[in-house]
């Protein structure tokens, strides 16, 4: 706890950012520091809960409740009450290897399952944690860990989080690691999956630096399956752990979706954040702002004319003075809203097919400790509001076709509004609205709707089991495939997820690997 009286005598005070006018000329992170006696009244607000459910980690009608990386949450607010940083560092750091990551990208369950959080504001548990981990490193408490050489060696395929953390624990009790990347950088979902807004790649590159220095090699620019076997990697080292992602992307089957202008969320995120790290995104100047949207609001010029074409193998898609709509109303569309609009674009819609979440927890069907399913307007619908004067949030919307123009070219988004009941067998589906079709004009259409799971070359060419679902079969107690020595972690194991399951899926892996080569393991 921190102090006994603290959530009584302290406000929940939520992390500044910066205002969507300013932010949306630059690609730079939006978060603001934050004041260390406002952190320390923060860290004071954790209370003497008994149980602390924020670490808990659970599925509660399959959603996760608390911490999956079970953080000594309690410990580090108290010790950043009482002002001792270090020590909170070093709480943090037992359970969570990637503070820097999770602090930025992760959705908090720990702050909804908080007793707080119950009758009223939980504590800010992702503010303090971004904060201490930040003073780490800029104290230069983070150090590079590597055990006692065991002699044994292992292959980790992807170097997404849950790739980078088995790497993290195999490496620090001794075992030789290889890290094997398809990409031209390493990171993984964290460096071409998340924009440079939410998570700024220097802070990955910091965290590759210090695992390199550790002994861990990272191989880039090689695709498992396909520039080099699989199987070869089987017969090389004495184990495989395999956290490839579910890269997978899933499509819309309406007509109209292979016209030209309708693409996959992931490809557009993709290719943006590769131009920017190869310095081909022009840097935005003040006078760039000129009027031109639907509703006369200031707009951005963005000169795309020089990333036309192929960049690194990514095509670069721009939204420049074009009418954006995004299919998918979670993280990734939100992801699109914003990059849409450092681009220029002339306006961005985002549909989504489920209704809109009430503003606050309705505790007979969302009672607490489960995730709270409330409205959330994150920081992509925050610019488009400055921007637009309006959400860009379609709600209970459907695609029905998407129709182009004489070249080919996608012109329109067809689309119909729907209401959730049940069928004859007790399943909520969808149900058009009669006269409810309407016609939106569209030049870029972006397809937000998720990941089906792990692509298909490394499991046909080992034979290994897969789930309903398409997942690598393994079960989440020893993570071990079907094929001797081969392992599997992070979202190619249990599809689509957040990265901090991905973070303790690679720690669990990197366990039962330990295990397998030593007899027993001291990763906890």
């Amino acid at each position: 706890m921190g102090k006994a009286t603290g959530f009584l005598e302290y406000q929940r005070i939520d992390p500044k950012k910066r205002a969507p006018e300013e932010r949306i000329q630059d690609w730079q992170e939006i978060k603001l520091p934050r004041d260390p006696e406002v952190i320390k009244t923060q860290g004071a607000r954790c209370m003497n809960c008994g149980v602390p459910f924020c670490n808990g980690g659970v599925m509660l009608n399959g959603m996760v409740s608390g911490c999956p990386l079970h953080n000594l949450i309690p410990d580090w607010n108290e010790l950043i009450y009482k002002g001792q940083w270090e020590e909170a560092y070093k709480r943090l750091s037992r359970t969570s290897p990637f503070a820097e990551f999770t602090s930025r990208v992760c959705p908090a369950p720990c702050e909804g399952a908080c007793t707080e959080g119950y009758i009223m504001e939980p504590v800010t548990i992702n503010c303090i944690e971004y904060e201490i981990i930040e003073k780490a490193f800029a104290e230069g408490w983070v150090k590079p860990k590597k055990g006692k050489a065991t002699g044994k060696r292992v292959a980790v395929v992807g170097s997404g989080p849950a790739g980078l953390s088995a790497a993290n624990y195999l490496n620090a009790v001794g075992h030789e690691v290889t890290v094997y990347e398809r990409s031209d950088r390493p990171g993984g979902l964290l460096v071409y999956g998340i924009p440079n807004m939410k998570l700024e790649k220097t802070v990955v590159e910091r965290r590759i630096n210090l695992m390199k220095e550790s002994g861990i090699q990272f191989i880039l620019n090689t695709e498992v399956g396909k520039d080099i076997p699989a199987q070869g990697l089987v017969n090389q080292y004495d184990a495989v752990v395999l956290c490839t992602g579910a890269t997978k992307a899933r499509g819309l089957s309406v007509e109209g979706k292979d016209l030209k202008g309708v693409h996959f969320a992931v490809d557009f995120l993709k290719a943006n954040t590769q131009c920017l790290l190869d310095g081909k995104l022009n840097e935005f100047k003040s006078d760039s702002l000129t009027k031109g949207s639907e509703d006369g609001n200031l707009i951005r010029n963005f000169d795309c004319t020089d990333l036309t074409g192929v960049c690194q193998g990514a095509e670069f898609i721009s939204a420049e003075g074009k009418k954006v709509i995004i299919i998918g109303g979670g993280d990734t569309g939100t992801d699109c809203v914003a990059t849409a609009i450092r681009h220029g674009c002339k306006s961005v819609h985002q549909f989504e097919i489920m209704p809109e979440p009430p503003a606050k927890r309705i505790e007979a069907t969302n009672p607490w400790p489960e995730w709270p399913k409330k409205l959330k307007v994150d920081y992509g619908q925050e610019e488009a509001i400055s921007l637009y004067g309006k959400d860009p949030r379609q709600y209970l919307i459907n695609t029905k076709k998407i129709v182009g123009n004489e070249q080919g070219k996608v012109k329109e988004v067809h689309t119909v509004e729907i209401n959730w009941k049940k069928d004859s067998s007790g399943r909520m589906v969808p149900q058009e609205v009669p006269n409810s079709e309407k016609v939106w004009e569209a030049d870029l259409v972006l397809l937000a709707m998720g990941f089906l799971g792990p692509e298909d070359t490394i499991p046909k060419e080992l034979n290994l089991k897969r789930d309903a679902r398409s997942n690598l079969k393994a079960e989440y107690d020893d993570f071990e495939t079907n094929v001797e020595k081969v392992f599997a972690a992070g979202d190619a194991r249990r599809g689509q997820s957040l990265v901090v399951w991905a973070i303790q899926e690679g720690k669990l892996a990197a366990r039962e690997v330990d295990k397998y080569l030593m007899g027993k393991s001291i990763i906890k």
